[in-house]
């Protein structure tokens, strides 16, 4: 059984965070470890508290993992703060750990800061880098280029200036889009290709960009070609968001019994 790790929060609600990327990657068929970089006081309606977890101890649990169980694949997701990052970094280049997917969280759905803004620099300049795939929805990808980006002309646009930053691809999200239709974007350097699927009018959002990442991550785990693994996780996604249970007073989370394939 091949292995993936996620290096992200705990969402206390079980919707996103490592326990997301857990459902996700036992629903692919892949062995899930983790190493957890914050715990968070969180349910449907948002976050309620944030508490990060000492770098030394983040480094701790990637040695741990790297130890006996070295993944196959790894995926980000919140990082918290510079100094958390720069753990991360570490651990990716010391141990040149293959398939990084880097889903650049900085903002919650209801609005809630998840990276610090003296983090976001070393996200960008050092991890970004060593990514195979960098997953950022339209706020981030504004945060990370300091310009609007709002149609999907510019999430071209922007899927290249990323690039300029070294990861081997980038995929923009295009949830935050306006309209009926959906259009994601993966740009690499010799190719552009979109993704697009009718808006699903569901309240069950919370968790999307975690589960898609980690479905990414999956599949890259397994040796599909990145094209494959995206376009089998915007699929999941798809099928758990239509799916979405009516729990909580908020935002449900997605269905993670859904079918991977």
């Amino acid at each position: 059984m091949k292995i993936a790790l996620t290096i992200a929060g705990s969402d206390s609600g079980g919707g996103a965070g490592i326990q997301a990327d857990l459902k996700t990657f036992h629903q692919f068929g892949v062995h899930g470890t983790t190493a957890i970089t914050a715990l968070t006081a969180q349910n449907t309606m948002g976050v309620q508290a944030v508490h990060a977890i000492p770098a030394e101890f983040l480094t701790a649990q990637l040695a741990a993992v790297a130890d006996d169980l070295p993944p196959a694949a790894v995926k980000t997701g919140m990082l918290a703060d510079a100094a958390l990052v720069r753990a991360v970094v570490a651990a990716i280049r010391g141990r040149n750990w293959p398939n990084v997917v880097v889903d650049p969280v900085m903002v919650a759905s209801a609005g809630d800061r998840l990276l610090t803004e003296d983090a976001e620099a070393v996200l960008r300049d050092e991890l970004l880098p060593l990514a195979t795939l960098v997953t950022p929805n339209l706020d981030e990808a504004e945060i990370l280029l300091g310009r609007e980006v709002r149609d999907v002309p510019a999430m071209e646009q922007a899927g290249r200036a990323l690039l300029k930053f070294g990861p081997r691809a980038v995929l923009m999200k295009g949830g935050h889009l306006a309209g009926d239709i959906i259009t994601d974007v993966l740009v690499s350097e010799n190719q552009v290709r979109r993704f697009t699927r009718p808006r699903i009018n569901v309240p069950g959002a919370h968790g999307t960009g975690c589960t898609l990442s980690a479905a990414i991550a999956a599949g890259l785990a397994q040796e599909r070609s990145l094209a494959c693994a995206v376009d089998d996780g915007l699929r999941f996604v798809a099928r758990a968001m239509e799916s979405a249970p009516p729990i909580g007073m908020g935002h449900p989370p997605l269905n993670h019994a859904v079918p991977a394939l």
